[in-house]
């Protein structure tokens, strides 16, 4: 190993547990997932291929959306939490509550919940989707859990797939310490 990349080694072998030191709150604070109420927002779906530009929105598509946000409703259910569907008017002036700024806990908080939920879907293209999943508290305004994962294929074995996973490893995680 030259003195240049021993260097580099070293400067990492440093860095990196104060990096994990700085991260160490955050880590804490994505373990305080109880079951609640929770304000389900459902998935927000983008359509950034190709196909979607010129064909327009597929039939199959959007219910699969439904089909998705079914599927997760009844797993956060199963898990304990109470869900509420936020009012039409409420959020007919969000376009995404993903990217909302705030406006989903916001509503979310008005209605009392816990929790706001939302997910949201890109199409890269008929192989490649995009698929994420964020829980925020209402209190803080802060994700507490949130994540994505891509999968492959356009079906709704692949969605279903794709929110198992999150759902498992990333909103329902048991941490070693809970």
């Amino acid at each position: 190993m030259t003195g240049r990349a021993h260097g580099r080694v070293m400067t990492l072998r440093r860095f990196i547990p104060a990096l994990c030191m700085a991260l160490a709150p955050f880590a804490a604070a994505a373990q305080d997932v109880r079951p609640g109420t929770a304000t389900w927002f459902g998935i927000h779906y983008i359509d950034t291929s190709t196909e979607g530009a010129i064909n327009g929105i597929r039939a199959d598509e959007t219910a699969r959306i439904e089909m998705i946000e079914d599927y997760i409703a009844e797993a956060l259910t199963a898990e304990g939490f109470a869900l509420t569907r936020p009012p039409a008017e409420a959020v007919a002036r969000i376009r995404n509550p993903v990217h909302s700024n705030g406006a989903d806990t916001r509503i979310a908080a008005e209605m009392g919940s816990d929790y706001a939920i939302a997910g949201e879907v890109q199409k890269v293209s008929n192989l490649i989707q995009s698929v994420n999943l964020h829980l925020r508290d209402t209190r803080t305004g802060r994700t507490v859990r949130a994540g994505s994962v891509e999968i492959r294929g356009n079906t709704d074995d692949a969605y279903r797939r794709g929110y198992s996973y999150l759902l498992r490893n990333v909103i329902f995680r048991k941490d070693e310490q809970e």
